[in-house]
């Protein structure tokens, strides 16, 4: 029988003396200190996005008012895009069928104020976002004949810098 009380004594020992080395690791584990290091990287954001002009103006002559140009953004994703603004330019003029012979080029009209602020988050949508400001008229030269310019159609092209 003292061999069995032993044997017992013995057996619980060793698992208390198991349980505390145990709880001390599991101690160390959740209290332990160290360092590290890791990366992260941003999206790029590329989205394609495409100005649109929704602004529809009236058929341009000498001694006419600047009308001006406004749309919004086709921005397919797969981000919302951050513009800072919108830039007009006049890429080209295409004369009517049937205009009088002469020239008539960008110079034949004024392109003022091209750069619109947008400074806003665009979502991605079609229609998303404003952006105005350009305006456009005729340039009357008053010592050249610009009768090329009747029913001349003025190319702009749009840039989001």
């Amino acid at each position: 029988m003292k061999n069995v009380k032993r044997r017992y004594v013995v057996g619980v020992s060793v698992a208390l003396v198991a349980a505390i080395v145990a709880s001390g690791a599991a101690f160390a584990y959740w209290t332990s200190n160290g360092t590290g290091a890791g990366t992260a990287a941003a999206d790029t954001g590329v989205s394609n996005v495409t100005v649109v002009q929704t602004s529809t103006l009236n058929p341009m002559f000498p001694g006419d008012t600047p009308q001006t140009l406004s749309g919004n953004f086709d921005n397919p994703g797969p981000n919302a895009v951050f513009i800072v603004s919108v830039t007009a330019h006049i890429d080209s003029v295409t004369l009517a069928a049937d205009a009088p012979a002469g020239t008539c080029d960008a110079t034949d009209f004024v392109l003022a104020n091209a750069t619109a602020p947008v400074g806003a988050e665009v979502a991605v949508g079609a229609g998303v976002g404003a952006w105005s400001g350009p305006t456009i008229h005729f340039n009357d030269k008053t010592t050249v004949n610009q009768d090329a310019c009747k029913g001349a159609t003025v190319n702009l092209t749009y840039t989001i810098p």
